[in-house]
């Protein structure tokens, strides 16, 4: 009972020393995906002079960079904001290091309704191709600040909780190794064609948004000491009881 109530205490103060990044964390992304809907611009109606239905609707259909953008853009940062979560389920220490790579990390999450606004401009664009390349060019720091972030902490398991998830560690692990690699292929493709790149960065979102796999390689490995102890004892403990025990004497 006693361990338990100390296992909790334990929890406890681990959930309290990232409590302010995460709300401060969340702050921002609610921030910047709030922002990216102000790029979208229906014609103005004068009330005494309203549109006809052809006419609304050719100004809704003149959107469809601006939509289009809007919905990658949101779809990315959302799904940021959930591996954000994610990582920070097994981050549970602080230190000036964490702090200041998160920062980073947010300095590029609120830059990105710019490149999104600039990118709906040159969407279906086929001569410009630089509205793209700082899209992508974005998204690739992006990844690069999450692989910091993550390895920093991770190292060691310096910054991680007492007892957290191997399992789900190594996942994170394999999942954010690419990352930056497959942005770069982002990159290649918005020299080539601006839309194939939106649409393959929208793609690369979906995959961040599920759980990466451990490498089964590893498997083997993802068991925490910690739940390896106790069998440890009970055989010592197990062991013990079979040694026989020592008789006296008898008195002639």
């Amino acid at each position: 009972m006693r361990e338990s109530s100390v296992a909790r205490q334990d929890s406890v103060d681990d959930e309290k020393e990232t409590g302010r990044i995460e709300a401060f964390s969340d702050g921002v992304f609610a921030v910047a995906i709030t922002l990216l809907v102000l790029n979208i611009h229906i014609t103005d109606i004068d009330q005494s002079k309203l549109l006809t239905d052809q006419n609304l609707l050719g100004s809704i259909s003149g959107q469809l960079p601006n939509f289009s953008a809007f919905v990658i853009s949101f779809f990315t940062i959302g799904i940021m904001w959930i591996n954000h979560h994610k990582i920070f389920k097994q981050i549970k220490r602080t230190d000036t290091g964490l702090l200041l790579l998160n920062i980073l990390l947010l300095l590029i999450i609120v830059f990105i309704p710019v490149p999104t606004a600039l990118l709906a401009d040159y969407l279906f664009n086929s001569q410009s191709h630089y509205a793209a390349i700082l899209y992508s060019g974005t998204f690739f720091m992006m990844a690069v600040c999450f692989n910091i972030l993550w390895r920093y902490a991770a190292y060691n398991g310096r910054l991680l909780g007492k007892n957290y998830d191997v399992k789900a560690v190594k996942a994170i692990d394999g999942q954010y190794l690419f990352g930056p690699l497959l942005y770069i292929v982002a990159i290649i493709l918005a020299f080539i064609n601006t839309p194939i790149s939106a649409l393959f960065q929208f793609l690369l979102a979906l995959y961040f948004a599920f759980p990466g796999r451990v490498p089964r390689a590893q498997t083997a490995q993802v068991e925490p000491v910690e739940a390896r102890e106790p069998v440890e004892a009970r055989e010592d403990e197990d062991e013990s009881q079979k040694e026989p025990a020592p008789q006296e004497e008898q008195k002639s």
